[in-house]
């Protein structure tokens, strides 16, 4: 028991590490060459845990191997067109106008269910409103509706608004978040300040955010029961 317990301890770490190192993406988001490699590790992982009898190097070695080659094809994809063609393929264009591509759909394996659910999860219930679709290497669905059909913006209307700089967390449970404060500049008087106008400490406070304007909300703790 005590080894298996060790052998997670150890195993857990280099895990993370690895999917780290890999990026932050979700599962929906990965590469195939991505993909397999996040399986292979989590499939490694579990052989020392299983079988205690296994050594531990016979799970580290291997992992740490997959972690080093999809560094090195990352670093490859990044910097040649080809290899990157080669191992995620490239996006495809299957609606023009309007006008969907069944040959492409079929080349694609996608199914018209499939992309009607692609297009529904956008907002869009018709497909004579997309102007353009392509699905990327991903296998996710990216759509450009017509010109009549997509939200007027404040460049379509020949406005001008201030580019305000977004509210930013400044106490977060009662704890207080440096990186929002340089964002908005606040310092530590005027937080003090904010807190004494409200007659609160920073442990009572559950949210407070705020832009260079001043306080958006300010959420006091509840007392638990």
């Amino acid at each position: 028991m005590l080894t298996s317990f060790l052998r997670v301890l150890i195993l857990y770490p280099i895990v993370i590490f690895g999917v780290r190192l890999m990026g932050k993406r979700q599962i929906g988001e990965l590469q195939p060459a991505e993909l397999v490699v996040t399986i292979l590790v989590s499939n490694i992982a579990t052989l020392p845990l299983e079988d205690q009898n296994l050594p531990l190097l016979m799970g580290v070695v291997p992992m740490l191997m997959l972690i080093g080659s999809e560094v090195v094809l990352s670093w490859g994809v990044l910097h040649c067109r080809r290899l990157r063609h080669l191992l995620a393929g490239a996006p495809q264009v299957i609606i023009r106008d309007g006008i969907i591509d069944q040959k492409k759909l079929t080349e694609l394996r996608f199914s018209l269910d499939d992309l009607m659910t692609a297009l529904r999860a956008l907002g869009i219930f018709d497909v004579t409103q997309v102007q353009f679709a392509v699905v990327e290497t991903n296998g996710q669905v990216s759509a450009y509706q017509k010109a009549e059909q997509r939200t007027v913006t404040c460049g379509d209307l020949h406005l001008h608004p201030s580019a305000d700089v977004p509210p930013e967390v400044l106490i977060a449970d009662g704890c207080i978040s440096r990186d929002g404060m340089r964002a908005v500049q606040c310092t530590d008087r005027q937080l003090q300040e904010i807190l004494r106008k409200n007659g609160l400490t920073q442990a009572q406070v559950f949210l407070l955010t705020a832009d260079r304007c001043g306080v958006r909300c300010l959420i006091r703790k509840e007392r638990a029961s």
